[in-house]
């Protein structure tokens, strides 16, 4: 990691945020990510450790609407198929 600068928690706090407001996992699956690789950062002693919080807080939501978002898609999927079957003549 040397010459990266630190992911800032406000930032994935921000993601995290705009995932549940509606943006889905077009900002939840960042949020997750770079909240890993900023908790990695902190744990490592380059990242803020007053940012903690806030990575948290922003990798948890974008891990919650990420999971929701694509276990709907596999429920809608399997809904569609099992429709399919059931009106076949």
């Amino acid at each position: 990691m040397v010459g990266q600068r630190p992911v800032s928690g406000a930032l994935v706090l921000t993601l995290g945020i705009l995932s549940v407001v509606g943006l889905n996992i077009l900002t939840g699956v960042p949020a997750w990510l770079l909240g890993n690789v900023a908790l990695d950062q902190i744990d490592a002693g380059l990242g803020d450790q007053s940012h903690r919080e806030m990575v948290v807080i922003g990798r948890f939501l974008g891990m919650l609407v990420s999971g929701i978002a694509i276990g709907a898609g596999i429920v809608t999927v399997l809904v569609m198929v099992t429709l399919r079957f059931l009106t076949r003549s």
